[in-house]
């Protein structure tokens, strides 16, 4: 691991995550809220630092509410959403503000799309370190993961082979 991933892990204790990568929450609301669905209510809002490392990337996974991924540090992170119903793959580049490179800070993926994310490979970091808040807050009940022998994993195998790795 680079110096200052380690660091980075250390000093923000920083523990694995289920769908890759490191991650700690830092806050959850105190306020509740109800979700416009079946959900029973939910903390207002949570949010989490999350650091991928060169070579590992965040699985492909949905969650049941709005998440904002806000670039910190390190390398551009490609943040792909895919949508099953219509097989569409979007990727946004989360970084520095770079309007010629088209990259952002910050990017909102709706709830209940599949999305997956990556460092990009093309950078002399070697990790990214993002927050990623989530409206109603995050529960791992709202939370899944793409199953690799799943109808899912064979559409993306099939439409967007390169993407196929992220399962």
């Amino acid at each position: 691991m680079d110096s200052r991933a380690q660091q980075l892990v250390n000093s923000l204790k920083l523990t694995p995550h289920p769908e890759g990568g490191w991650y700690r929450e830092v806050y959850r609301s105190p306020l509740d809220v109800a979700p416009h669905d079946t959900r029973s209510p939910r903390s207002a809002l949570t949010s989490i630092y999350f650091l991928i490392e060169s070579g590992q990337f965040s699985r492909w996974h949905k969650v049941l509410s709005d998440e904002v991924w806000i670039h910190l540090e390190g390398a551009p992170l490609e943040l792909w959403e895919w949508d099953a119903e219509t097989s569409e793959a979007l990727c946004t580049t989360l970084g520095p503000l770079d309007f010629s490179a088209d990259i952002k800070p910050q990017h909102v993926i709706p709830a209940g799309i599949w999305q997956a994310a990556r460092p990009r490979h093309a950078s002399s970091a070697s990790f990214t370190l993002v927050t990623c808040v989530v409206a109603p807050g995050f529960d791992f009940t709202d939370f899944s993961m793409m199953d690799p022998a799943g109808l899912e994993a064979r559409q993306i195998g099939r439409d967007w082979p390169d993407l196929a790795c992220l399962v």
